[in-house]
């Protein structure tokens, strides 16, 4: 019998079973062929018993990986849109779904899916998983409380399997999904668990996925410190409904800054030598692209007057007159109104005022750095840097610091030209200019009535 040849004979001439494989007619293996002929000295698994192998395999996989009922979730029937009605939104999630294909094929550092209930992160994370099943690759998907409870059920005399063992398959799970952080019961306990399995994971760069519907930075400091390892660890916004601009810490309202617009920015200072005139016109068409296409961050540096804080009030003025949510804060003032916010018993009105700030579609950051630079102050500043770095929201920073003076981990994000584009304007105060005119025309004006 040649049971690799593709033909299926009986060299006795006898009735085959149709219900038989026609290839190993049952046996389970067949000689493999060599130039074409079966090779008597070798056998392997006949291809119907390999499907069965395989099948087996799956089933294994995806009774390892814990996801229950989500194992039919998948890409293919995921909107990559989503189904929020918000275009921002809609975009957030397209992007997140985007990210999460790619990383499913090669999951390489943590990817953090942030989000409200119903936002699809669940979602991303089980499909995810199975697009690793399917490729034959274990993965082990559990939501935290139950995780927690699982543990917990280990000490128990009658538990089917130790702490030990089960702790130590979570720890060093190929591909670990975290679903839900931050909806346990917040106990000493608790937090010690999670920050060893975190932690053992972030040492050893295994990877990991996780879904939370809190903001990562209101976490518990040293799970947020883990999770926002920029090199590691990669956060995406699914979607936010509490995006609010009409504030009283948005000062664009107040007339000055109104009267900056990009027409009345006086590029062609002709009293500053030719290498300051064409750097401030390299500023002044930096802020015209940001205000057509607001991408990525956008950050000027110089002295009091040199004209970045009217440009970065032009862009937001431009996109205010195209209908487009903006909001404008001069850093020192924010900083004061959180802080008196966070004093207050009014908890919430902190939370509300820091959030709309930190998730702003548009935010304008005018002055940084020169608040006064307290431990609780720069805390507060790169949690909103950190969290529009990670999510790529458009952002504008003035400052009369250098990138050297500001803090390293904020100066890296506004330095990383991945992301942001950084321009040290060299125009001197433009103000000093118009009091030098005006007292020369003063004098001259004394002059005359003095000759008079």
């Amino acid at each position: 019998m040649d049971t690799l040849s593709g033909v299926s004979t009986d060299n006795n001439n006898n009735t085959v079973n149709p219900d038989e494989c026609p290839f190993c007619h049952g046996i389970g293996f067949v000689h493999p062929l060599l130039n074409g002929q079966p090779d008597y000295s070798q056998i392997i698994p006949c291809k119907c018993v390999r499907t069965d192998i395989e099948k087996d395999k799956l089933a294994h996989l995806q009774k390892y990986s814990n996801l229950g009922s989500l194992i039919r979730v998948k890409f293919e029937n995921i909107m990559p849109q989503g189904r929020c009605s918000d275009t921002l939104n809609q975009k957030r999630f397209e992007r997140a779904y985007k990210a999460a294909v790619a990383y499913a094929q090669n999951p390489e550092g943590w990817f953090i899916l942030e989000g409200p209930s119903g936002s699809g992160k669940t979602c991303l994370a089980a499909a995810i998983v199975n697009r690793r099943l399917e490729r034959g690759s274990p993965a082990f998907f559990v939501v935290v409380p139950d995780l927690l409870d699982h543990l917990r059920a280990t000490y128990s005399p009658s538990s089917d399997v130790t702490y030990d063992l089960l702790f130590e398959q979570i720890k060093n799970a190929p591909l670990l999904v975290l679903d839900d952080l931050g909806s346990q019961s917040s106990t000493s306990w608790a937090e010690e668990k999670l920050y060893q399995i975190i932690n053992h994971r972030f040492n050893a760069r295994l990877p990991m996925v996780v879904t939370t519907n809190i903001p990562v930075d209101e976490l518990d400091e040293r799970l947020r410190t883990r999770l926002t390892e920029t090199e590691l660890s990669h956060q995406y916004l699914l979607e936010d409904n509490a995006i609010t601009t009409n504030t009283g810490y948005n000062i664009l309202n107040q007339q000055l800054l109104q009267q900056m617009t990009l027409n009345n920015f006086d590029s062609d200072r002709l009293e500053i030598p030719p290498e300051q005139r064409l750097n401030l016109k390299r500023a002044y068409d930096l802020a015209c692209n940001f205000a057509r296409s607001p991408k990525g961050w956008l950050v000027f540096l110089g002295a009091n007057g040199c004209g970045k804080t009217h440009l970065a009030a032009a862009i937001a003025n431009y996109r205010r007159q195209k209908g487009e949510p903006v909001t404008f804060i001069f850093v020192p003032d924010f900083l004061d109104e959180i802080r008196a916010a966070f004093s207050s018993d009014n908890r919430s009105s902190y939370e509300e005022l820091f959030n709309n700030v930190k998730k702003a579609p548009l935010l304008i950051m005018d002055d940084f750095g020169e608040e006064s630079a307290t431990s609780w102050a720069r805390e507060k500043l790169y949690q909103i840097i950190n969290y529009r770095y990670n999510d790529r929201l458009p952002t504008v920073v003035t400052t009369s610091m250098t990138l050297d003076n500001i803090d390293a981990r904020i100066s890296s994000r506004m330095a990383d030209p991945r992301i942001s584009t950084a321009l040290a304007i060299t125009a001197p105060d433009y103000r000093a200019d118009h009091v030098e005119e005006s007292s020369q025309e003063h004098y001259h004006g004394r002059r005359k009535k003095t000759a008079r």
